[in-house]
């Protein structure tokens, strides 16, 4: 089952979901890990580079998911049980989530670019640097990508930890169904 159904979320969507978890988790380990370097060491380069080229690949992800999500069925609310304030801070926290993502990415190209060089994404394409230039936009965007990175990172966990809450306290599916694709009831 490739789409989502009323109760389920297919493999297009549940695949989309963790490319995205990993990919930024693991950029943000490597954001961590950067940042320490200096200009001389022997990573320094490649991991700015492997940095760039894995978030546009995943600003591309990120936009087709954007697109599965308006074309698809969104399953209804797993827990039945569920208040209309949890229900609301759920649909919150996952437009939250979203528009982290895009202000994160769009502040990361922002760095890359402002020395108005184009970003290289692995060798097949090139990114052009808008003509846009502000005074500081390097240290500016800088600031933004990394109160938006932690920001992502934090709501993320309290996005796991709710799902952990649905699978063990209130044992449903909402868990469940975005690790495994539920057939139809």
């Amino acid at each position: 089952m490739l789409k989502n159904t009323e109760n389920s979320y297919g493999l297009i969507a549940i695949m989309f979901h963790w490319l995205m978890a990993i990919s930024i988790f693991s950029l943000f380990g490597l954001g961590l890990y950067m940042v320490e370097l200096t200009y001389y060491d022997a990573w320094y380069k490649g991991s700015l580079d492997l940095h760039k080229n894995i978030g546009i690949t995943l600003f591309v992800a990120l936009m087709l998911r954007i697109v599965w999500r308006v074309v698809n069925v969104t399953p209804k609310n797993a827990d039945e049980s569920a208040s209309e304030i949890e229900k609301k801070a759920a649909h919150y926290a996952h437009l939250a989530l979203y528009g982290l993502m895009v202000f994160l990415m769009i502040s990361g190209y922002l760095i890359s670019t402002a020395d108005g060089r184009a970003i290289d994404v692995f060798g097949l394409l090139s990114i052009p640097a808008l003509p846009l230039d502000f005074a500081n936009q390097e240290d500016i965007a800088g600031i933004i990508h990394e109160v938006l990175a932690w920001t992502l990172i934090l709501l993320s966990a309290g996005h796991a930890l709710a799902a952990l809450k649905h699978h063990f306290i209130n044992k449903n599916d909402t868990l469940v169904r975005m690790v495994k694709v539920i057939p139809r009831k």
